[in-house]
């Protein structure tokens, strides 16, 4: 394999009960770029356009969502695609670009710039109390490679992960799935707090290939909710029927704004983040398209501050989903089956399975969310106020970041009770 992957000796699997993540190995002489976000405003626009049509597929497909209910990060989704296009060529690599509206020059140093300005509010997931989100964000970005330590990995796309994406690369045994089925997903658990246990995507052992994008998000809101203001009331679903809610109610200082079926917020956490809330009118569904989630975003981000009363009910959230469906859907079909356009990555690699899991849990105090992506591949032949709102039937919701725009998370509520 390249030089970055030619020791797998000094690879140290750990034993499974201590969290058996293997050493990641660096490109040689290779270091992370500083780049200068300033000088990328287009392109942090053209990646927040992205993760709306993400977004949008996501919603639509629903995963395994219960009741209506969806919590997808289209945030994760589009950095692990932007990792993958660094590999590509020919038609996928085409197909890509076209299809996400992503960059045509400067992409992986763009996508560099938005990961750094993330980077301001990371921090260790273990060490958040969830029962008291941080009054300071904590926002922790990964990205993990795994790859079979006898398949030859293109040293330019690794020096390129390395240059951008912050990432080394994890050599393995994907046919050892006794060892590295652990550590895969000790990888993920780590990385999301420990709110996802597994990889989202089946193990086979059969693969040489899995890239990974995790986020974990945990904030106080600006102003909590009292709970001595949480109330049961009335929620109605999306077919008429009446369900009773805890519902949390305050009066707040935010960014108001209405356009044609919608009213909605941005309520704020303590620091650099909104949850925007988006109610459509009655009888309207709450899932909304890309154009429309971008309209509503210049909206909400040019909205004046308005005294609001707001009633949100509490939620608890969790989806998983088959990307493979869902990127098949916005027309990535050439990325899904080819066995040459990603032979940067590794001669012969194919896509086989490509899965999200996502959960989020809101409540007075703020919010705490986590979501994984993976994509695994093998080798060919190889294994009174001015305003009220009241957020009481089915709705739209993101966790945005301020100054990218970057929809984290971005999910429906249906019926919060479920």
């Amino acid at each position: 394999m390249a030089k970055m992957v030619a020791a797998s000796a000094a690879v140290a699997l750990a034993t499974a009960c201590s969290a058996p993540v293997p050493e990641m190995l660096k490109a040689d002489g290779v270091e992370r770029v500083s780049v200068d976000g300033m000088a990328y405003a287009s392109e942090f626009r053209a990646f927040r356009e992205s993760a709306f049509g993400l977004g949008e597929a996501l919603l639509a497909d629903g995963g395994n969502g219960s009741g209506g209910n969806v919590v997808s990060s289209p945030g994760s989704v589009l950095v692990a695609l932007a990792m993958l296009r660094a590999g590509a060529t020919g038609e996928t690599a085409a197909e890509m670009d076209a299809v996400m509206g992503l960059p045509e020059n400067g992409r992986d140093e763009a996508m560099n710039a938005l990961l750094a300005s993330l980077a301001k509010f990371d921090g260790d997931p273990g060490a958040v109390d969830e029962d008291k989100p941080p009054r300071h964000p904590v926002l922790h970005t990964a990205n993990g490679l795994f790859v079979d330590d006898g398949v030859p990995t293109g040293e330019a796309f690794l020096s390129t992960l390395a240059r951008h994406y912050g990432t080394g690369v994890y050599p393995v045994d994907f046919a050892n799935a006794a060892a590295t089925k652990p550590a895969i997903d000790a990888w993920v658990d780590r990385n999301t707090g420990g709110r996802i246990k597994q990889a989202p995507a089946d193990y086979d052992p059969r693969n040489t290939f899995s890239l990974l994008n995790s986020v974990y998000f945990a904030a106080a809101w600006r102003e909590p909710f009292d709970p001595v203001d949480t109330s049961n009331t009335v929620f109605t679903k999306a077919g008429g029927e009446q369900v009773m809610v805890p519902a949390m109610n305050n009066v707040l200082l935010m960014p108001y704004a209405e356009g044609a079926g919608w009213r909605g917020v941005d309520l704020p956490y303590a620091e650099g983040f909104v949850m925007r809330l988006v109610l459509p009118d009655a009888g309207s569904d709450a899932i909304f398209g890309a154009s429309q989630l971008g309209e509503i975003a210049d909206a909400l981000d040019a909205a004046p501050h308005q005294t609001v009363q707001i009633q949100l009910p509490r939620w608890d959230h969790k989806s998983r989903f088959d990307l493979r469906e869902v990127l098949a859907s916005l027309g990535l079909d050439k990325m899904l089956i080819t066995s040459q356009d990603f032979n940067a990555i590794q001669p012969g690699l194919q896509l086989t399975q490509l899965a999200q899991a996502a959960n989020i849990t809101v409540a007075e105090k703020g919010t705490v969310a986590a979501a994984a992506t993976q994509f695994n591949g093998a080798v060919s032949g190889a294994p009174m106020p001015a305003h009220a709102i009241n957020f009481d039937r089915p709705f739209h919701y993101q966790v945005v970041h301020v100054d990218t725009g970057l929809p984290l998370f971005m999910g429906t509520v249906a019926d919060p009770r479920s």
